[in-house]
């Protein structure tokens, strides 16, 4: 499996799955301070899982660095409260390893044909 389909299934997964955290724990409150930061990242996994390859590639390392950052703030604030936030901490491993993965170089191929099927 290639490293960007991966990486689009997990952004779509990790998108959804942060939107339905939203209504299970009725985090819809105007005091969550998490609200904003968890649906600008919702929309942009979203958006950045849906682009065309070429645009995927570049978009995804960013989406998932801003996500391992919201999350893995998300997971100290609860260790703040004294208790762990397991699907927070995951989210932020999976998301900075991803996007680690997706931002390194591509190595050159010799024709548009083989880069094109890299990606895909």
């Amino acid at each position: 499996m290639r490293v960007l389909l991966v990486g689009r299934l997990a952004a779509a997964t990790l998108s959804i799955s942060t939107f339905v955290f939203l209504f299970a724990h009725d985090s819809w409150r105007s005091d969550n301070m998490f609200l904003i930061p968890d649906l600008i990242l919702c929309a942009a996994l979203a958006l950045a899982a849906s682009l065309p390859a070429r645009a995927a590639a570049a978009a995804l390392p960013i989406t998932f660095a801003y996500a391992a950052g919201v999350l893995i703030v998300s997971t100290f604030s609860y260790a703040v409260d004294g208790t762990l936030g397991a699907p927070s901490l995951l989210g932020a491993a999976v998301s900075a390893v991803l996007a680690a993965l997706l931002a390194r170089p591509v190595p050159a191929y010799p024709t548009a044909a083989e880069a094109q099927a890299h990606l895909a």
